[in-house]
């Protein structure tokens, strides 16, 4: 019988409680340092840059803004330069320079609401094509922002006249894998997920999961769409196999349920880009592991190819807090070191150990 041991453990190295109310948090590409975003006790928004030194995370710098901060990414930056790009309360987004954060490199009254979500590629040297940053907001839409051009976006995705707008609640970018392609996937309020190619300006592919959509991810961005997890309301996530579109089934999938609660976020490893995490709104966090079937396509009865979803494993999971556990990031250069926030307002600094035997 194998030992408990040689499975993949989740250890908690550094725990910093903060004084605001944490959102999001992201490494900062080729460093030991991370970001904080999260809103004041007296309503203002806020960044804070920590390092790891000898075993703790060291405040290095803090910046307040006028308005809470919801969500940040560094994916449409250069390496060299390592821009934050946020999305506020207001509907803006900013870009900042970490080093000169009074104005920002770029800014833009992205949305009429709040943003909740964004992502960025073709930065840090991830995906072909153009430096773009996608926002989603309460107001219902999806834009995609082009640094190099001022406050008109290269797309916006919103609801047809007369149709409903609905809360989006997560964005991400996949399919950059040349410069042409490009695709956007949103996740919606109501249980909706619709994947949007940029290259052809359309609608690709909808559907519904039947509960709010909190978090999806593909497991690259930077290479020819391989999988998709959305994450939802009701504790129950699913891995789509996006490779083979069929005509009216779509795409295959297989789904988990997980955690007893909402399944906040989900983010895969980026050594491995089978392994993920999700949190969950017990304060929990699964570590997972997708199999591939035995063959990923087959034939429908009219001889059309569809997908073959296959079966994911859960490897670990742990409880780190009452709360829920608002974001996750791991870290691109280490293998298995990984940040997270919770909303008991602690930033948790995690080693996954044994990923290597996976």
């Amino acid at each position: 019988m194998s030992s408990p041991l040689e499975k993949p453990q989740i250890i908690a190295y550094v725990q910093k409680s903060v004084n605001y109310t944490l959102f999001d948090c992201k490494w900062i590409p080729c460093s030991a340092k991370f970001v904080c975003v999260g809103n004041l006790p007296r309503g203002g928004g806020i960044v804070q840059v920590y390092e790891i030194q000898h075993g703790e995370a060291k405040l290095l710098k803090e910046i307040e803004k006028p308005k809470p901060i919801k969500c940040g990414t560094f994916g449409a930056s250069l390496l060299q330069q390592r821009y934050l790009a946020t999305g506020d309360f207001d509907g803006n987004l900013n870009v900042w320079n970490l080093e000169a954060s009074d104005t920002p490199v770029y800014s833009t009254k992205g949305h009429k609401e709040i943003i909740n979500c964004i992502d960025g590629v073709g930065g840090l040297d991830i995906g072909e094509g153009a430096p773009e940053i996608v926002t989603g907001s309460r107001d219902g839409t999806v834009k995609v922002w082009d640094t190099r051009q001022k406050d008109t976006p290269v797309a916006n995705m919103e609801p047809v006249a007369g149709e409903a707008k609905r809360d989006c609640w997560t964005v991400a970018f996949g399919h950059a894998y040349n410069q042409q392609e490009r695709a956007v996937c949103a996740g919606y309020d109501n249980g909706d997920i619709k994947l949007f190619d940029l290259r052809n300006m359309s609608l690709r592919w909808e559907t519904n999961i039947k509960n709010g959509v909190c978090s999806l991810e593909f497991d690259r961005k930077d290479i020819l769409m391989n999988k998709l997890v959305a994450t939802s309301l009701e504790g129950k996530f699913h891995v789509f196999d996006m490779r083979t579109q069929h005509p009216t089934k779509g795409f295959a999938s297989v789904s988990e349920k997980a955690h007893k609660s909402t399944i906040w976020q989900v983010r895969h490893l980026p050594q491995n880009r089978d392994v993920f995490l999700t949190t969950g709104g017990a304060g929990n966090l699964h570590l997972w592991k997708y199999e591939y079937p035995a063959q990923r396509m087959k034939k429908d009865s009219d001889g059309v190819d569809m997908g073959v979803a296959g079966s994911v494993t859960l490897l670990q999971n742990v409880t780190l807090s009452t709360q829920p556990i608002s974001s996750i990031d791991w870290s691109p250069d280490k293998k298995g070191l990984c940040v997270s926030t919770s909303f008991d307002q602690t930033l948790r600094v995690l080693i996954v150990t044994k990923l290597n035997t996976l």
